[in-house]
């Protein structure tokens, strides 16, 4: 059963979730925050498998509140949820960027959320590759020069590359498995590891990874190999 923080300055909007939360089967609500700072202190109590992060809030908002909460070490996963307005928006980019697994629109009916909590605290992709491509091309900085990817890139195989391209060119993990002839759990595996190499803590921060360093070029419908 994934345990819950909701963090949202709104009270109507936080006891609204808090409240769908616990009459929602299979989902344990721990605790409620009213900031980034307060999520941040009660995450570190509570150690929640999924934190429900809205972006815009007071002081440390959801997106700084997200990067310092995934950089702590902790014995097991946070995943991250952030919730927004809109969904081509580029605070909701910084957030992918600063680790968050995805994002919900406020008015996400309330079986799609209950179903994206079990979702990304089984540490699989919240929705459509697709949409998280969209939202990457929308916001995305050129790719680095050539050369200035970082050093542990280099301590990454070729196989566990072949798999970051894929997954950033939007394939699912049943579809990369099928294109590469490996089984859905060696994908899973090969990802876990070039992720854990580069410090990624999210499927979307891989993808992330990918445009931001170059080594997938916007507008695309497949990845592009750099040699380095």
């Amino acid at each position: 059963m994934p345990t819950v923080l909701v963090a949202d300055d709104q009270l109507l909007v936080r006891a609204g979730l808090c409240a769908l939360l616990r009459m929602a089967p299979g989902v344990e609500v721990v605790g409620e925050a009213c900031d980034g700072e307060d999520a941040l202190r009660q995450a570190a109590a509570t150690t929640p498998d999924v934190v429900l992060m809205d972006i815009r809030m007071p002081g440390t908002d959801g997106i700084q509140a997200t990067r310092r909460l995934l950089a702590r070490p902790a014995p097991a996963p946070t995943r991250v949820i952030v919730l927004t307005t809109f969904d081509l928006d580029g605070y909701v980019y910084d957030a992918l960027r600063a680790g968050a697994s995805g994002f919900l629109l406020k008015e996400t009916p309330p079986e799609r959320l209950i179903a994206a909590i079990h979702t990304v605290a089984a540490g699989d992709m919240l929705f459509a590759p697709s949409v998280t491509r969209r939202l990457i091309e929308a916001y995305a900085p050129p790719g680095l020069p050539a050369g200035d990817l970082p050093p542990a890139w280099h301590a990454v195989t070729n196989r566990e590359r072949e798999v970051l391209l894929q997954v950033a060119s939007g394939r699912t993990n049943g579809e990369i498995a099928e294109r590469l002839v490996l089984s859905e759990a060696t994908i899973k595996t090969h990802l876990n590891r070039v992720m854990g190499k580069l410090g990624l803590s999210s499927r979307a921060q891989a993808v992330v990874f990918a445009y931001e360093s170059g080594l997938v070029v916007p507008g695309h419908t497949t990845a592009e190999h750099r040699d380095h």
